[in-house]
């Protein structure tokens, strides 16, 4: 694109070398007007043999020689004064550039030319403008021995690849920004191998909400959905198990004050079960965010003795609803992966292990699955996992290098302050803000950037803006643009399908490029489309599986005469739980709620004995 191969074909000197024998071919045009960031170059549209070709085009770069200095200029706006056109005569134009940078040559023999973006002569009126060399263009995206890798090629000049530096462009967080359908996901998919390649000791946890990066990532992948996770209750923070419980609705400050003052009693019971609800006061004090393991049945019985105290009378009411809420959620199976466990013991390392890939056995990435997830879930634990990343990156002291990849960013982190969970945003700001410090890189996807958070947009330093349509949007992008490369983002509403524009920390200068074509197996949501062909093939919908889905409840199953019995008395934790129950044990009557493996008792008359 920049280096004309069929014009300069007749030239009987190199294009590399400028002399005076050089063919006039290569004169395009002469400045005529020039300010601080832009020129104006005066050319006619047809060459010195009367051929109107394609010297001239939108998004093309040139070079203005200066002598010692060659200052690069990118195409914007191309046009005739008088809007009509001469068939017998040659046809002025006006080309309008903006001023990208000047190309040096070295002063030692034989070595390549480097690139400032600053400019410290700029071209006078007459100077002559050339097509730009190709030694002078890669120049200008050469990345000057930053550890890089190369995502695709130049929009201008294929033959020239596209390279990033992979490391300040996860060190300083970056966005993917596109509207739908122009190949975002690919996008991510393609710089996702080419990091894993680049920096193999890094982890990566991909928030999924459309479930199609597990099959694009099938050898670097372990896939976690709904069914496979294990996130027990115990390790959410207060106002995150409140947002579970109070199903993404308003809380009831009574309720979450209740809250914070029994969890740390059940924590203690659970640690110290001859204590009662003695609480400790001291610098190992329990909260009701320390994320140490306590049983739901002690939860219970504190609420219940809370409401059977005389002093509580006004507050029984608060309590019972509280009470209600946790039964209906520990029961919803939707919410299996937060209390399926029977037999509640300290399991952080097993989790935190399988989540973030500690050790990854050849498989660093995690790809969370939100699909199957209840919407009202989905916050507190993208709160968990994203303020997980940064305590472990932060605990680790940098040993652990995490990059936490948000696809459809902007419903966790939207723009508006009213809307989202506010846990989720603060975790995902203390990322963007603090966490290259400690090795924890935040990776941005969405399609809406005019309605994502702009503090989490500002602090991204490297953006690949694909095809936008939004004028909203493209203001976002606008204004993350340095000036002297705004003009190329006049492209971002036509570009093509793969393309985008590379600016920030991670490039050498702004770049439109396209990225490599990835093979179809690899490409997300190949899989899910190929199985609904098939589908289609077939028979029709079976609407008894989608039902089953639908209610997302286990079969019941039946006991077993070889069973082991087991005292439905007995807590989950204790250390004879599942053993077989005493002969001499008197069986409750049905009526009482025996579930949380609480003992039947009735608030005012004595306790049955055992």
């Amino acid at each position: 694109m920049f280096v004309e191969r069929e014009a300069s074909v007749g030239e009987p000197t190199s294009q590399e070398r400028r002399n005076i024998q050089q063919n006039d071919k290569r004169i395009l045009g002469n400045v005529v007007q020039c300010d601080g960031a832009r020129a104006t170059i005066s050319a006619h549209a047809e060459d010195i043999e009367g051929a109107v070709t394609g010297l001239w085009t939108v998004g093309k770069m040139i070079s203005i020689n200066l002598g010692s200095t060659r200052t690069v200029g990118l195409v914007y706006a191309i046009g005739k004064s008088d809007r009509a056109w001469n068939h017998d005569g040659q046809n002025p134009i006006e080309v309008s550039v903006e001023l990208v940078g000047e190309v040096r040559d070295s002063a030692e023999p034989g070595a390549k030319p480097f690139f400032d973006r600053g400019i410290t002569t700029y071209p006078h009126i007459g100077a002559v403008a050339h097509r730009i060399r190709t030694r002078d263009l890669q120049a200008v995206y050469d990345l000057a021995g930053r550890h890089s890798v190369t995502i695709g090629t130049l929009s201008q000049d294929e033959s020239i690849d596209a390279n990033i530096a992979i490391d300040d462009t996860l060190a300083r967080h970056f966005a993917i920004v596109g509207t739908t359908g122009v190949g975002k996901s690919t996008a991510v998919s393609l710089l996702l191998r080419k990091t894993i390649e680049a920096r193999p000791d890094l982890r990566v946890l991909i928030l999924d909400p459309h479930n199609e990066f597990a099959a694009s990532l099938p050898e670097y992948c372990v896939k976690v959905d709904s069914k496979t996770l294990d996130l027990p209750f115990w390790m959410f923070r207060l106002e995150e198990f409140a947002e579970v419980l109070f199903r993404g609705r308003e809380t009831v400050p009574e309720e979450v004050d209740a809250l914070r003052d029994l969890i740390p009693a059940a924590k203690n019971l659970y640690r110290n079960p001859n204590s009662g609800t003695y609480i400790r006061r001291g610098s190992d004090a329990l909260t009701a965010d320390t994320p140490v393991p306590y049983r739901i049945a002690d939860l219970i019985k504190q609420i219940d003795e809370r409401m059977g105290m005389l002093e509580s009378k006004n507050d029984r009411p608060t309590l019972k609803s509280l009470k209600t809420r946790i039964e209906s959620a520990a029961a919803d199976p939707r919410y299996r992966f937060m209390f399926n466990s029977r037999l509640i013991e300290d399991t952080i390392h097993e989790t935190i292990g399988n989540i973030f890939r500690v050790p990854s056995h050849g498989r660093p990435v995690t790809c969370f699955e939100m699909a199957g997830m209840p919407s009202e879930v989905v916050n507190s634990v993208c709160s968990v996992l994203a303020r997980l990343a940064f305590d472990l990156a932060l605990w680790s002291e940098g040993r652990l290098k995490l990059l936490l990849l948000c696809e459809e960013a902007h419903r966790y982190m939207p723009a508006d302050p009213r809307l989202g969970f506010a846990p989720t945003r603060h975790a995902l700001s203390r990322i963007a803000k603090e966490g290259r410090k400690y090795g924890c890189y935040l990776g941005v996807v969405t399609q809406r950037p005019g309605e994502l958070d702009p503090t989490i947009l500002s602090q991204c330093s490297t953006f690949f803006a694909m095809r936008l349509a939004n004028e909203q949007d493209q203001a976002i992008i606008r204004s993350a643009i340095a000036d002297s490369s705004a003009s190329t983002l006049a492209f971002l509403s036509s570009m093509g399908q793969r393309e985008a524009i590379a600016f920030g920390e991670g490039v050498a200068t702004t770049m439109r490029l396209k990225f490599e074509k990835l093979a179809q197996e690899f490409i997300p949501g190949t899989a899910k489309g190929e199985q609904a062909e098939q589908d289609e093939l077939g028979n029709d919908v079976d609407l008894a599986m989608v039902v089953e889905r639908l209610r997302n409840v286990p079969k019941p199953t039946q006991s077993m005469a070889f069973a082991e019995a087991v005292d439905s008395t007995r807590q989950a934790g204790d250390p004879d739980y599942k053993k077989p129950a005493s002969a001499s044990r008197g069986q409750p009557d049905d009526d009482f709620d025996t579930r949380y493996g609480l003992k039947p008792s009735t608030f005012g008359m004595r306790q049955l004995n055992d």
